[in-house]
């Protein structure tokens, strides 16, 4: 390390705030392709097939390719990953309104995506410099930003394109303008461990030959999480509007699942300061079950109850994962957090493409149900999880 500022017990919250506008920034606009889901359908007569394939491909490039970054950002001293990938995704995400065809749409939110995959594990590996000895809960806010961006943009986005239209959503950018601006004034350079004078292998073994198969435990239970999660995610909204609701509501009923995973990844984050790590990835997966089937078959206006709890159980142990990984390889933080945030989350959502295809062939409610039951395999892997405090 180079600062002794990123070595202090006290939390830095004006760093952690920038942080956390940033992720918050990017996932704004990264938020707004799948509550726009049915719009784009019926705009340019997209099958569920075309539906899982262009969300496939934006979840990798979102989040497949982190670890290639996060490996970059822990051996170069550079806010070039930050700020360039921030701008990519605010930039392009709000063309795909005027996108004339599906493969325009493809483009434009490939590139979006690139963007959100070159921020996060800069900026998630820099959260534990300035979090002083609360790095479960910093983790936490910074990652509200990036849910709160998620329950917010659905919202936003929905109520726009139905005041505006689509055609209008260029004008969007603005907002991360302003924000991006505010970034480069105030984000400090990110710290390495200095580690750029060892090889691919020699850095490999430097911070990861000890706790290898720990992290690969823990990275499995958070992919085998995302598939579900990106499923409900991804389709969700197609099943909701084709049992009657509007864009808006639609919209409403993902911020709420949003909503749901903010405050729990804040109640875990907390604990997990206090508690072990375990118990509280056991718990929430434990209860993701009957969360997410009473999501789908709760009637009426009682399915935003049911957003809730999903989003709740579902985005609990996002955080817990990130700072289990950090904890247990502290040299590698950039791309230990893009394992857990970015390449699992990526790899459940790289599954659309055979998930929308199934419901083309099932239809929708049977693959969401099934889709329901696969985090009870992932209380096996918990209960082999190290112990970490």
């Amino acid at each position: 390390m180079t600062q002794n500022t990123a070595t202090t017990s006290t939390i830095n919250y004006r760093i952690v705030f920038v942080l956390a506008l940033i992720h918050f920034t990017g996932d704004f606009y990264s938020s707004f392709f799948t509550p726009l889901l049915p719009a784009f359908v019926d705009k340019l007569g997209l099958t569920l097939a075309q539906v899982g394939l262009i969300t496939g491909m934006v979840r990798l490039l979102a989040f497949v390719v982190q670890p290639v970054i996060g490996y970059l950002a822990d051996r170069y001293e550079t806010r070039g990953f930050v700020l360039t990938g921030l701008f990519f995704t605010f930039f392009f995400i709000p063309f795909s309104g005027i996108a004339p065809n599906f493969w325009v749409l493809f483009m434009v939110l490939c590139i979006g995506s690139i963007g959100s995959s070159m921020f996060h594990p800069s900026t998630t590996g820099m959260v534990p410099l300035y979090s002083g000895n609360r790095t479960g809960f910093c983790l936490s806010l910074y990652n509200t930003g990036g849910t709160f961006a998620f329950a917010l943009g659905p919202v936003f986005i929905t109520w726009y394109v139905v005041r505006f239209g689509l055609e209008q959503m260029p004008y969007t950018l603005l907002i991360g303008a302003v924000a991006f601006l505010f970034c480069i004034r105030y984000l400090p350079v990110p710290i390495t461990e200095n580690l750029s004078h060892l090889g691919f292998l020699g850095s490999m073994k430097e911070t990861l030959g000890k706790v290898y198969k720990s992290i690969f435990l823990i990275w499995l239970v958070m992919v085998l999480r995302a598939v579900t999660g990106q499923t409900f995610i991804t389709f969700m909204p197609i099943y909701l509007a084709d049992k009657g609701h509007d864009l808006v509501s639609v919209g409403l009923i993902v911020s709420f699942f949003i909503v749901g995973g903010t405050l729990s990844g804040l109640l875990a984050g907390y604990l997990a300061d206090r508690t072990d790590f375990k118990k509280i990835f056991f718990v929430s997966h434990a209860l993701m079950l009957p969360a997410l089937l009473l999501y789908l078959y709760l009637p009426g206006p009682f399915v935003y109850i049911g957003s809730f709890l999903a989003g709740f159980a579902v985005l609990a142990s996002l955080p817990l994962g990130v700072v289990m990984a950090q904890k247990l390889a502290p040299k590698s933080r950039s791309m230990v957090s893009s394992l857990m945030m970015g390449f699992a989350y990526g790899l459940g959502g790289a599954v659309s493409p055979l998930i929308g295809k199934l419901a083309d062939i099932y239809g929708l409610e049977t693959v969401l149900f099934y889709s329901a039951f696969l985090p009870l395999a992932t209380l096996i892997f918990i209960l082999k999880f190290p112990r970490v405090e």
